[in-house]
């Protein structure tokens, strides 16, 4: 295809594999407990039935994070189920599952939990450093959100650093090096295969650990500006800041839209060099997100990317799950 023509990918490392996304599809690899390959394809789950306005710049990028969230969900379930060895999956299979089910309980979950600590818990510590300082700090100060983002920023690194000592953990990590190798690959022009793959870096402009970093800058900026503007809600102080830190969330989809803009822009050519500064402290803590992947996981990225590119190019397979023989991986 030509340059013009090239749909961006975007990814995500899932448990013992890869799902890549193009704008029309949805391609997870995972490597199974035997060394063969299960690859699920199907159409992309757009929201709102892929409405024009859906896909407006500063409200696309909002979009994209709860259609990628959904999907993630969906993909990491699917890992699960194909990286656990055959014995644990009879027992998972007789069991009964209700895929669906079980990832909507986990997206709702896992969406609680990420309120509480990065929403919830900085606004909360922001307010006690007020009272042990015996500093006034109004939710309409400027210094408040600072100090939120300063707390939110230190959870953020303290859940990575915790995260990354598990062995699993930095399995996954591989694999998202190896995802973003893959998506190098591609961008370059070249061939796309996990030997040309290995050459490219594992840190990508476009990553979701970039995506979060630039979440925290844009969201000081916005909350500031917002809740300057903000009365006190109630009499009540605890009560005031439950309804600041409630006001909060729908702020996300903004910010969110905003986010995406800056970041695709940083990823192209010419990009303003104040806007590509930006996008340095999220490479810098890819360094901790990525790990150098093996050949095999890198075959299983490519293997991903290239069943989303044929379905672009109008050479799907049927949708569903296909077990495919590994190059590198003889069977056992």
């Amino acid at each position: 295809m030509t340059e013009p023509q090239r749909p961006y990918i975007g990814g995500q490392a899932v448990l013992e594999g890869v799902m890549m996304r193009s704008p029309k599809s949805f391609v997870v690899a995972v490597r199974r407990p035997d060394g063969s390959l299960a690859i699920r394809e199907q159409a992309w789950g757009e929201l709102g039935g892929g409405l024009k306005f859906l896909k407006w710049p500063f409200v696309r990028g909002a979009v994209t994070l709860v259609e990628s969230l959904w999907n993630g969900y969906s993909a990491l379930g699917f890992s699960a189920e194909q990286a656990m060895p055959e014995e644990e999956k009879a027992k998972a299979d007789g069991a009964g599952k209700a895929e669906d089910l079980a990832t909507t309980v986990t997206m709702v979950i896992s969406t609680v939990f990420a309120v509480g600590l990065f929403v919830a818990a900085p606004h909360l510590l922001t307010v006690l450093t007020g009272r042990l300082l015996h500093i006034a700090l109004p939710t309409t100060a400027l210094l408040f959100h600072v100090i939120d983002a300063v707390f939110k920023l230190g959870i953020f690194l303290g859940y990575l650093g915790l995260i990354s000592r598990s062995k699993q953990v930095q399995r996954l990590f591989q694999y998202h090096g190896a995802e973003h190798k893959a998506i190098w690959a591609y961008e370059s022009g070249g061939p796309l295969t996990a030997e040309a793959a290995q050459g490219f870096t594992t840190l990508h402009p476009r990553c979701g650990t970039s995506f979060l970093v630039m979440v925290m800058v844009v969201s000081l900026i916005v909350s500031a500006a917002v809740f300057s503007q903000v009365p006190q809600l109630s009499v009540h102080l605890w009560l005031h800041n439950v309804l600041i830190v409630l006001l909060k969330l729908p702020l996300l989809f903004p910010v969110a839209g905003i986010t995406y803009e800056i970041q695709r822009a940083t990823a192209k050519p010419g990009c303003p060099a104040w806007l590509t500064w930006l996008a340095k402290p999220g490479l810098l803590l890819q360094k901790v997100t990525t790990r150098e992947p093996t050949l095999d996981q890198l075959e299983v990225a490519v293997t991903a990317l290239a069943r989303a590119l044929a379905r672009e190019e109008g050479r799907a397979a049927e949708d569903g799950v296909h077990i495919v023989q590994s190059a590198l991986v003889p069977a056992s």
